[in-house]
């Protein structure tokens, strides 16, 4: 696969996008919650209810100096993966016929990536020894175009659970381990890193996909189960957190859907554990075709997919 690839940090971006918003000092500036034993076998606010409790282990070597034993860390003083590679060959689009959403897509995001297989000169190998390679894959997902609740909500499996605008697929926020995953492993400066089967992904909202504006949060993305996944802000304009959110990390009131004004439910973004979605409201309905499978198989308490030591790759 083309890629061009030079050892430089890369930029987190533009003012306005999902992290870096004009609000980022003052909402970045101190330490947060550790997610670190907030797993659960139901649903529950600010915890995410797993299909999977069992965890062989696997992701970072050692724990950053930005993690504290009083159960914050700090994603100020978290170190990122270095590199900016760029892919010209990103591929990702969304149509709509009658009552489904279908996105298709290459798993390559529409900006750029740090240096994988993390490199022995990069800082962040001390911590975390991703051997994983950015590879192309095939994605087409069929979504219910208008959505609605479950009788009640459901776990999240290990692997992708939804996908953002930028044509990258999202996981929970678990490591391999059952671990804040976002808190211990080391991503690049958009969020991300690939699995063992190549699969770039995010485990919370990427600083490199849009959400501009100081009204309510921009949709950047959606949910297997068809719901739409806004960012940080809500209709007063302000963070949202946990408590104002349910036990699947979302609410009802209007929104902006398919370009008409809709009262209907949507997740949220947050800066805190579990950052994305924490189970799902709806019935994930995904219809897809990738090359490689985007759920566990095995019921072993593995995840399919992961990173960490030295080749073969351990659980991720």
């Amino acid at each position: 696969m083309h890629r061009r690839a030079c050892v430089a940090l890369v930029v987190a971006a533009i003012a306005g996008w999902c992290i870096l918003h004009p609000t980022f000092s003052s909402a970045q500036s101190g330490a947060l919650p550790l997610g670190d034993g907030n797993v659960t076998s139901s649903p529950q606010v600010g915890a995410v209810w797993s299909c999977q409790l069992q965890f062989r282990g696997g992701g970072a070597q050692q724990t950053g100096e930005w993690i504290f034993s009083n159960g914050t860390w700090d994603p100020v003083k978290k170190i990122q993966v270095q590199g900016h590679v760029s892919w010209s060959e990103h591929t990702f689009s969304i149509s709509l016929s009658g009552t489904t959403r279908t996105i298709t897509g290459n798993g390559l995001p529409d900006h750029a990536t740090g240096i994988f297989p993390i490199q022995q000169t990069d800082p962040a190998f001390q911590y975390d020894r991703n051997p994983n390679s950015i590879q192309n894959q095939r994605y087409e997902f069929a979504l219910p175009a208008n959505p609605i609740l479950a009788r009640s909500p459901s776990c999240l499996p290990m692997g992708a659970i939804g996908i953002l605008k930028s044509g990258v697929v999202f996981f929970n926020a678990l490591d391999a381990a059952g671990r804040d995953g976002v808190a211990h492993e080391i991503q690049d400066a958009c969020a991300g890193h690939p699995e063992r089967q190549g699969r770039y992904h995010y485990h919370s909202c990427s600083p490199c996909v849009p959400d501009g504006g100081s009204g309510h949060s921009d949709l950047v993305g959606y949910a297997f189960d068809g719901f739409g996944v806004f960012g940080y802000r809500g209709q007063d304009h302000g963070e949202l957190t946990n408590s104002m959110l349910d036990v699947c990390h979302g609410h009802k009131h209007e929104i902006l859907w398919d370009d008409k004004k809709t009262s209907m439910y949507h997740y949220h973004m947050t800066r805190e554990y579990p950052y994305t979605i924490g189970c799902f409201s709806g019935t994930p309905r995904v219809s897809h075709r990738p090359e490689r499978p985007l759920f566990p198989e095995d019921s072993g308490g593995r995840p399919p997919i992961g990173h960490g030591g030295p080749p073969p790759p351990r659980p991720f």
